[in-house]
Protein backbone atom coordinates (compact mmCIF):
# COMPACT_ATOMS: atom_id res chain seq x y z
CA UNK A 1 0.00 0.00 0.00
CA UNK A 2 1.48 3.22 -1.52
CA UNK A 3 1.46 5.90 1.71
CA UNK A 4 0.13 9.35 -0.06
CA UNK A 5 1.10 12.39 1.91
CA UNK A 6 0.24 15.80 1.46
CA UNK A 7 3.25 18.14 0.30
CA UNK A 8 1.91 21.62 1.41
CA UNK A 9 1.59 20.09 4.58
CA UNK A 10 5.43 19.32 5.20
CA UNK A 11 7.66 22.18 6.95
CA UNK A 12 11.18 22.86 4.25
CA UNK A 13 13.48 21.24 6.14
CA UNK A 14 10.94 17.90 6.14
CA UNK A 15 11.00 18.37 2.09
CA UNK A 16 14.45 19.13 2.15
CA UNK A 17 15.07 15.69 3.45
CA UNK A 18 12.44 13.87 1.22
CA UNK A 19 14.37 11.09 -1.26
CA UNK A 20 15.00 12.44 -4.62
CA UNK A 21 13.26 9.46 -6.30
CA UNK A 22 9.98 10.33 -4.39
CA UNK A 23 7.09 10.56 -6.95
CA UNK A 24 5.56 13.73 -6.77
CA UNK A 25 2.24 14.33 -8.51
CA UNK A 26 0.45 17.84 -9.24
CA UNK A 27 -3.58 17.26 -9.98
CA UNK A 28 -5.66 19.56 -12.24
CA UNK A 29 -8.73 19.18 -9.75
CA UNK A 30 -9.15 16.92 -6.89
CA UNK A 31 -10.98 13.30 -6.59
CA UNK A 32 -8.58 11.39 -8.25
CA UNK A 33 -8.18 7.57 -7.65
CA UNK A 34 -5.10 7.74 -5.86
CA UNK A 35 -4.18 4.19 -6.10
CA UNK A 36 -4.67 3.85 -9.40
CA UNK A 37 -1.87 6.79 -10.01
CA UNK A 38 0.14 5.27 -7.69
CA UNK A 39 -0.32 1.65 -9.64
CA UNK A 40 0.51 3.53 -12.51
CA UNK A 41 3.81 5.12 -10.74
CA UNK A 42 4.55 0.94 -9.58
CA UNK A 43 3.77 1.54 -6.53
CA UNK A 44 6.18 3.16 -4.68
CA UNK A 45 6.35 3.31 -0.81
CA UNK A 46 5.42 6.66 -0.82
CA UNK A 47 3.94 9.29 -3.17
CA UNK A 48 3.59 13.19 -2.16
CA UNK A 49 0.21 14.81 -3.31
CA UNK A 50 0.44 19.05 -4.11
CA UNK A 51 -2.40 21.14 -3.90
CA UNK A 52 -4.39 20.54 -6.77
CA UNK A 53 -4.79 23.51 -9.46
CA UNK A 54 -8.74 24.43 -8.88
CA UNK A 55 -9.27 25.71 -12.38
CA UNK A 56 -7.91 27.53 -15.49
CA UNK A 57 -8.30 23.31 -17.28
CA UNK A 58 -11.17 22.45 -19.11
CA UNK A 59 -13.94 20.96 -17.27
CA UNK A 60 -13.19 23.16 -14.25
CA UNK A 61 -15.69 25.54 -15.14
CA UNK A 62 -13.05 28.23 -15.77
CA UNK A 63 -11.01 27.55 -18.71
CA UNK A 64 -8.29 29.41 -20.31
CA UNK A 65 -6.07 28.37 -23.42
CA UNK A 66 -4.14 25.34 -22.57
CA UNK A 67 -0.65 26.88 -23.85
CA UNK A 68 -0.95 29.42 -20.94
CA UNK A 69 -2.23 26.72 -18.03
CA UNK A 70 0.41 24.29 -19.90
CA UNK A 71 3.26 26.84 -19.06
CA UNK A 72 2.83 27.50 -15.85
CA UNK A 73 2.38 24.13 -14.97
CA UNK A 74 6.11 23.09 -16.23
CA UNK A 75 7.31 26.22 -14.69
CA UNK A 76 5.85 24.09 -11.19
CA UNK A 77 6.86 20.76 -12.25
CA UNK A 78 10.44 22.66 -13.13
CA UNK A 79 10.71 24.09 -9.69
CA UNK A 80 11.00 20.42 -7.76
CA UNK A 81 13.37 18.77 -10.51
CA UNK A 82 15.32 22.23 -10.04
CA UNK A 83 15.29 20.47 -6.48
CA UNK A 84 16.84 17.30 -7.53
CA UNK A 85 13.49 15.29 -7.75
CA UNK A 86 13.24 13.02 -10.18
CA UNK A 87 10.21 12.09 -10.46
CA UNK A 88 7.21 15.12 -10.88
CA UNK A 89 3.86 14.58 -12.72
CA UNK A 90 0.80 16.25 -13.30
CA UNK A 91 -2.00 14.55 -12.94
CA UNK A 92 -4.70 15.80 -15.67
CA UNK A 93 -8.34 14.59 -16.82
CA UNK A 94 -8.30 12.94 -19.57
CA UNK A 95 -7.74 14.24 -22.98
CA UNK A 96 -5.97 17.19 -21.65
CA UNK A 97 -2.40 17.32 -23.12
CA UNK A 98 -0.48 20.72 -22.16
CA UNK A 99 2.30 18.92 -24.00
CA UNK A 100 4.08 17.49 -20.79
CA UNK A 101 5.05 14.62 -22.14
CA UNK A 102 6.10 11.87 -20.13
CA UNK A 103 5.44 14.16 -17.04
CA UNK A 104 1.82 13.37 -17.51
CA UNK A 105 -0.54 10.89 -15.72
CA UNK A 106 -3.70 10.61 -17.34
CA UNK A 107 -7.19 9.52 -15.48
CA UNK A 108 -10.87 10.09 -15.25
CA UNK A 109 -12.03 12.97 -13.27
CA UNK A 110 -14.98 11.95 -10.92
CA UNK A 111 -16.42 15.75 -11.41
CA UNK A 112 -16.07 18.62 -13.61
CA UNK A 113 -17.57 21.46 -11.23
CA UNK A 114 -17.53 25.29 -11.74
CA UNK A 115 -15.77 26.89 -8.91
CA UNK A 116 -18.28 29.79 -10.03
CA UNK A 117 -21.43 30.35 -11.03
CA UNK A 118 -23.38 33.49 -12.60
CA UNK A 119 -26.90 32.34 -10.23
CA UNK A 120 -28.73 34.89 -7.99
CA UNK A 121 -27.19 37.80 -9.33
CA UNK A 122 -23.51 37.13 -8.85
CA UNK A 123 -22.90 38.87 -11.91
CA UNK A 124 -23.13 42.27 -9.91
CA UNK A 125 -20.75 41.08 -6.83
CA UNK A 126 -16.89 42.11 -7.12
CA UNK A 127 -15.16 38.48 -7.22
CA UNK A 128 -12.51 37.90 -4.73
CA UNK A 129 -9.75 35.80 -5.98
CA UNK A 130 -7.35 34.62 -3.45
CA UNK A 131 -4.14 33.15 -4.21
CA UNK A 132 -2.05 31.70 -2.00
CA UNK A 133 1.54 30.05 -2.65
CA UNK A 134 3.39 26.56 -1.89
CA UNK A 135 6.66 27.93 -0.29
CA UNK A 136 9.27 27.55 2.55
CA UNK A 137 8.62 29.42 6.44
CA UNK A 138 10.73 28.60 8.39
CA UNK A 139 11.68 25.17 10.53
CA UNK A 140 8.22 25.49 11.89
CA UNK A 141 5.15 26.30 9.43
CA UNK A 142 3.93 24.52 6.89
CA UNK A 143 4.23 25.27 3.35
CA UNK A 144 0.46 25.84 2.46
CA UNK A 145 0.74 28.80 4.91
CA UNK A 146 0.43 31.38 2.80
CA UNK A 147 -2.26 29.66 0.73
CA UNK A 148 -4.36 28.74 4.41
CA UNK A 149 -4.34 32.85 5.68
CA UNK A 150 -5.44 33.88 2.20
CA UNK A 151 -7.88 32.06 1.63
CA UNK A 152 -9.47 32.43 5.06
CA UNK A 153 -9.50 35.68 4.35
CA UNK A 154 -11.24 35.45 0.99
CA UNK A 155 -13.62 33.31 2.36
CA UNK A 156 -14.41 35.08 5.41
CA UNK A 157 -15.09 38.75 3.15
CA UNK A 158 -17.68 36.86 0.77
CA UNK A 159 -19.20 35.19 4.14
CA UNK A 160 -19.51 38.78 5.95
CA UNK A 161 -20.69 40.19 2.80
CA UNK A 162 -22.33 37.87 0.84
CA UNK A 163 -24.82 40.49 -0.93
CA UNK A 164 -21.56 42.25 -2.16
CA UNK A 165 -19.02 39.43 -3.03
CA UNK A 166 -18.34 36.19 -4.16
CA UNK A 167 -14.98 33.95 -3.50
CA UNK A 168 -13.10 31.81 -6.05
CA UNK A 169 -11.40 28.95 -4.47
CA UNK A 170 -8.06 30.07 -3.30
CA UNK A 171 -5.09 29.12 -6.14
CA UNK A 172 -2.38 27.46 -4.30
CA UNK A 173 0.62 28.58 -6.29
CA UNK A 174 2.63 32.12 -6.65
CA UNK A 175 5.85 33.35 -7.75
CA UNK A 176 9.08 32.81 -6.00
CA UNK A 177 12.32 34.46 -7.25
CA UNK A 178 14.10 33.33 -4.13
CA UNK A 179 13.56 29.46 -4.20
CA UNK A 180 16.45 28.06 -4.73
CA UNK A 181 17.68 28.95 -1.30
CA UNK A 182 15.62 26.73 0.57
CA UNK A 183 14.12 23.74 -1.05
CA UNK A 184 10.25 22.82 -1.03
CA UNK A 185 9.34 26.19 -2.41
CA UNK A 186 7.23 26.21 -5.81
CA UNK A 187 7.15 29.36 -8.67
CA UNK A 188 5.17 30.14 -11.43
CA UNK A 189 7.51 32.11 -13.00
CA UNK A 190 6.52 35.76 -13.42
CA UNK A 191 5.71 35.96 -16.61
CA UNK A 192 3.69 32.60 -16.82
CA UNK A 193 2.19 33.65 -13.63
CA UNK A 194 0.94 36.49 -15.24
CA UNK A 195 -0.31 35.70 -18.62
CA UNK A 196 -2.70 32.93 -16.71
CA UNK A 197 -4.50 35.43 -14.61
CA UNK A 198 -4.87 37.96 -17.17
CA UNK A 199 -6.66 35.19 -18.95
CA UNK A 200 -8.29 34.24 -15.63
CA UNK A 201 -10.10 37.73 -16.23
CA UNK A 202 -10.64 37.48 -20.31
CA UNK A 203 -12.80 34.27 -19.02
CA UNK A 204 -14.61 35.59 -16.52
CA UNK A 205 -15.52 39.17 -18.42
CA UNK A 206 -16.81 37.09 -20.40
CA UNK A 207 -19.41 35.34 -17.99
CA UNK A 208 -20.35 38.92 -17.49
CA UNK A 209 -17.94 39.76 -14.15
CA UNK A 210 -17.24 43.14 -14.04
CA UNK A 211 -15.27 43.91 -10.91
CA UNK A 212 -12.46 41.71 -9.52
CA UNK A 213 -9.95 41.85 -6.85
CA UNK A 214 -7.43 39.80 -6.67
CA UNK A 215 -6.14 38.82 -3.14
CA UNK A 216 -2.36 37.48 -2.61
CA UNK A 217 -0.88 36.05 0.80
CA UNK A 218 2.15 35.71 -0.73
CA UNK A 219 4.82 38.92 -1.03
CA UNK A 220 6.49 37.65 -4.44
CA UNK A 221 3.01 37.75 -5.76
CA UNK A 222 2.50 41.24 -5.59
CA UNK A 223 4.41 43.16 -8.27
CA UNK A 224 2.96 40.73 -11.02
CA UNK A 225 -0.52 41.24 -9.82
CA UNK A 226 -0.10 44.99 -10.07
CA UNK A 227 0.80 44.01 -13.79
CA UNK A 228 -2.27 41.78 -14.53
CA UNK A 229 -4.33 44.70 -13.07
CA UNK A 230 -2.63 47.51 -15.23
CA UNK A 231 -3.04 44.77 -18.31
CA UNK A 232 -6.97 44.20 -17.52
CA UNK A 233 -7.63 47.67 -17.35
CA UNK A 234 -6.76 48.57 -20.42
CA UNK A 235 -7.94 45.05 -22.15
CA UNK A 236 -11.51 45.73 -20.00
CA UNK A 237 -12.50 48.78 -19.84
CA UNK A 238 -15.94 49.02 -18.32
CA UNK A 239 -14.13 46.36 -15.52
CA UNK A 240 -12.62 47.55 -12.50
CA UNK A 241 -10.15 45.12 -11.33
CA UNK A 242 -8.09 46.10 -8.11
CA UNK A 243 -4.95 44.55 -5.73
CA UNK A 244 -3.56 45.57 -2.94
CA UNK A 245 0.16 44.52 -1.49
CA UNK A 246 -0.72 41.12 1.13
CA UNK A 247 -3.68 41.49 3.44
CA UNK A 248 -3.92 42.88 7.00
CA UNK A 249 -1.44 45.51 5.89
CA UNK A 250 -3.45 48.96 4.94
CA UNK A 251 -5.15 51.32 6.99
CA UNK A 252 -8.00 49.75 8.70
CA UNK A 253 -5.96 46.06 9.82
CA UNK A 254 -2.73 47.57 10.16
CA UNK A 255 -3.00 49.82 13.57
CA UNK A 256 -4.25 46.92 15.03
CA UNK A 257 -1.51 44.53 14.33
CA UNK A 258 0.71 47.07 15.51
CA UNK A 259 -1.09 48.04 18.83
CA UNK A 260 -1.66 44.33 19.41
CA UNK A 261 1.93 42.62 18.72
CA UNK A 262 4.29 41.38 21.18
CA UNK A 263 7.51 41.93 18.48
CA UNK A 264 9.44 44.84 17.59
CA UNK A 265 9.93 46.30 13.81
CA UNK A 266 11.30 43.14 12.02
CA UNK A 267 9.73 40.58 13.99
CA UNK A 268 7.04 39.72 10.80
CA UNK A 269 8.61 39.57 8.09
CA UNK A 270 8.16 35.89 6.88
CA UNK A 271 7.00 32.86 9.07
CA UNK A 272 7.31 35.46 11.76
CA UNK A 273 5.05 36.49 14.78
CA UNK A 274 1.82 37.75 12.35
CA UNK A 275 1.98 34.19 9.72
CA UNK A 276 2.70 31.91 12.97
CA UNK A 277 0.01 33.58 15.16
CA UNK A 278 -2.45 33.07 11.75
CA UNK A 279 -1.97 29.30 11.86
CA UNK A 280 -1.60 28.68 15.41
CA UNK A 281 -5.23 30.51 15.51
CA UNK A 282 -6.39 28.64 11.59
CA UNK A 283 -4.54 24.90 11.75
CA UNK A 284 -2.82 24.59 15.41
CA UNK A 285 -2.21 20.89 14.05
CA UNK A 286 0.18 22.24 11.40
CA UNK A 287 2.48 24.34 13.38
CA UNK A 288 5.85 23.08 15.32
CA UNK A 289 6.27 25.70 17.75
CA UNK A 290 9.24 23.73 19.45
CA UNK A 291 11.19 24.31 16.25
CA UNK A 292 10.75 27.91 15.78
CA UNK A 293 13.72 29.39 15.40
CA UNK A 294 13.60 33.80 15.96
CA UNK A 295 15.54 35.54 13.22
CA UNK A 296 15.33 39.71 13.18
CA UNK A 297 18.97 40.16 11.66
CA UNK A 298 17.79 41.76 8.56
CA UNK A 299 20.11 43.86 6.75
CA UNK A 300 18.05 47.26 7.99
CA UNK A 301 18.67 50.39 6.33
CA UNK A 302 16.44 53.68 6.52
CA UNK A 303 15.25 53.12 3.27
CA UNK A 304 14.62 48.96 3.32
CA UNK A 305 13.78 46.81 5.64
CA UNK A 306 11.70 43.94 6.51
CA UNK A 307 8.46 43.71 8.43
CA UNK A 308 5.38 42.20 7.71
CA UNK A 309 6.04 45.06 4.86
CA UNK A 310 9.02 45.94 2.98
CA UNK A 311 9.39 49.06 4.19
CA UNK A 312 11.19 52.69 3.18
CA UNK A 313 11.91 53.50 -0.29
CA UNK A 314 14.23 51.50 -1.56
CA UNK A 315 12.58 47.91 -3.51
CA UNK A 316 14.92 45.09 -3.74
CA UNK A 317 15.61 41.57 -3.74
CA UNK A 318 18.85 40.47 -2.28
CA UNK A 319 19.41 36.43 -1.54
CA UNK A 320 17.37 35.53 1.24
CA UNK A 321 19.93 33.36 2.76
CA UNK A 322 21.56 36.74 2.78
CA UNK A 323 19.63 37.18 5.85
CA UNK A 324 18.23 34.00 7.15
CA UNK A 325 19.60 30.58 7.58
CA UNK A 326 16.51 29.16 8.58
CA UNK A 327 14.53 30.51 5.74
CA UNK A 328 12.66 33.09 8.39
CA UNK A 329 12.38 36.70 9.23
CA UNK A 330 10.66 37.12 12.23
CA UNK A 331 10.20 36.22 15.77
CA UNK A 332 7.76 33.65 15.93
CA UNK A 333 8.28 32.53 19.09
CA UNK A 334 5.70 35.47 20.43
CA UNK A 335 2.96 34.70 18.32
CA UNK A 336 -0.19 33.49 19.82
CA UNK A 337 -3.56 31.95 18.74
CA UNK A 338 -5.64 34.75 19.96
CA UNK A 339 -3.84 37.44 18.20
CA UNK A 340 -3.89 35.21 15.21
CA UNK A 341 -8.05 35.25 15.32
CA UNK A 342 -8.07 38.89 16.25
CA UNK A 343 -5.58 39.51 13.00
CA UNK A 344 -7.61 37.60 10.70
CA UNK A 345 -10.78 39.34 11.85
CA UNK A 346 -9.57 42.88 11.06
CA UNK A 347 -7.69 41.66 8.03
CA UNK A 348 -11.06 40.72 6.57
CA UNK A 349 -12.78 43.76 7.98
CA UNK A 350 -10.36 45.73 5.94
CA UNK A 351 -11.05 43.49 2.96
CA UNK A 352 -14.83 44.23 3.24
CA UNK A 353 -13.60 48.16 3.18
CA UNK A 354 -12.13 48.02 0.39
CA UNK A 355 -15.15 45.38 -1.51
CA UNK A 356 -17.47 48.63 -0.70
CA UNK A 357 -15.05 50.82 -2.41
CA UNK A 358 -14.51 48.21 -5.40
CA UNK A 359 -18.28 48.75 -5.82
CA UNK A 360 -18.23 52.38 -5.65
CA UNK A 361 -15.75 53.08 -7.93
CA UNK A 362 -17.86 51.09 -11.09
CA UNK A 363 -20.86 52.19 -9.95
CA UNK A 364 -19.32 56.29 -9.94
CA UNK A 365 -17.39 55.29 -13.13
CA UNK A 366 -20.31 53.30 -15.10
CA UNK A 367 -22.36 57.00 -14.37
CA UNK A 368 -20.15 59.21 -15.76
CA UNK A 369 -19.56 56.95 -18.80
CA UNK A 370 -23.33 56.36 -19.17
CA UNK A 371 -23.77 60.36 -19.20
CA UNK A 372 -20.85 60.77 -21.94
CA UNK A 373 -18.09 61.73 -19.79
CA UNK A 374 -14.61 62.44 -21.51
CA UNK A 375 -14.16 60.41 -24.37
CA UNK A 376 -17.20 58.16 -23.51
CA UNK A 377 -19.17 60.78 -25.33
CA UNK A 378 -17.32 60.02 -28.63
CA UNK A 379 -17.61 56.17 -28.46
CA UNK A 380 -20.42 53.52 -28.78
CA UNK A 381 -21.09 50.76 -25.62
CA UNK A 382 -19.90 48.17 -28.25
CA UNK A 383 -16.28 49.67 -29.01
CA UNK A 384 -15.69 50.81 -25.33
CA UNK A 385 -15.65 47.13 -24.29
Amino acid sequence: MTNVFAYDELTWPEAATLPRDTPLIIPLGAGYDLEKAALALGRPQHLGLLPPIPYGWRGSGLAVPEPVLGQLLANLLDSLRDDGFSRVYALTPQGIDLNLGPQRLAAPHPTAVSPYHLANGAQDKVLLIPIGHTEQHGHHLPLNTDTLIVGAIGTGTATAVPELAACLPVFPYGVSTHRASFAGTLNCGGRAFEDFWLAVIDVLVGQGIDRFYLMSGHGGNCSFLVNVVKYAGERHRRTFCATAWLHTSGHLAAPVVQQTRHSARGGMGHAGELETAMILHLRPDLVHMQRVVDETDFVSTASYYMDWLEGGDLVANPPWDDDTKTGAYGAGSLATAENGKLWLEVGIMEKVAHVCEIHEQHVRREERRAAGYGLWGKVTHTTAK
